[in-house]
């Protein structure tokens, strides 16, 4: 944050604040994730978390300082481990998504082994989909989806909750597009 504050106070333009949240050491959970929101919102700028990891096997050790100092020959998925990924992702992205300031949370390995051959995959090494996967696109594709079908008022108006995204109206023929990039109301006309 210092080194943020110095870089603004000097006219430095930055547009946005990358946090790097690799968690091979264990999960930092949410008190962690909100102080860290809290210690980066103060600026206003949008927050990305980049490199985000969370572990599907054994966590490494906490003695481990440089994480590319931790050379192994294999690191499994577990069971038990790829249940505990679910949880602890479902946690950190249902903080991240409901933070006004947070505008894009990056997966570091999508696929298992990728880096330190570390568990850290919506997939296994055979490509085989984890618990991490289903949950992550269940919340996405699913709860924080919007896909409603209304019908319009006498005075041909209707009201959508919608999450931010991009969309498609469309009624009898006629179709708009629009972009909810924010909290406020906004009006669509066909």
């Amino acid at each position: 944050a210092e080194l943020i504050e110095g870089c603004l106070d000097a006219g430095v333009p930055i547009t946005a604040i990358g946090i790097q949240s690799h968690q091979h050491q264990g999960f930092w959970g949410r008190e962690k994730l909100e102080e860290v929101l809290a210690r980066f919102e103060r600026f206003g700028l949008p927050i990305h978390f980049t490199e985000n990891t969370l572990i599907s096997g054994e966590i490494m050790p906490a003695y481990i300082e440089d994480l590319n100092d931790w050379q192994v020959d294999e690191w499994p998925s577990t069971p038990e481990g790829e249940e505990r990924q679910a949880r602890e992702i479902e946690e950190m992205y249902r903080v991240l998504f409901s933070h006004p300031l947070v505008k894009a949370i990056t997966t570091w390995d999508y696929r298992d082994g990728a880096w330190l051959k570390a568990p850290s995959g919506f997939l296994r090494l055979d490509n085989s989909v984890k618990p991490s996967y289903t949950m992550l696109k269940n919340l996405v594709r699913g709860e924080w989806w919007t896909d409603v079908t209304v019908r319009t008022d006498a005075d041909g108006y209707a009201v959508i909750d919608a999450f931010k995204g991009d969309y498609k109206l469309s009624s009898e023929g006629k179709e708009a597009t629009a972009v909810f990039t924010d909290n406020a109301d906004m009006t669509v006309k066909l």
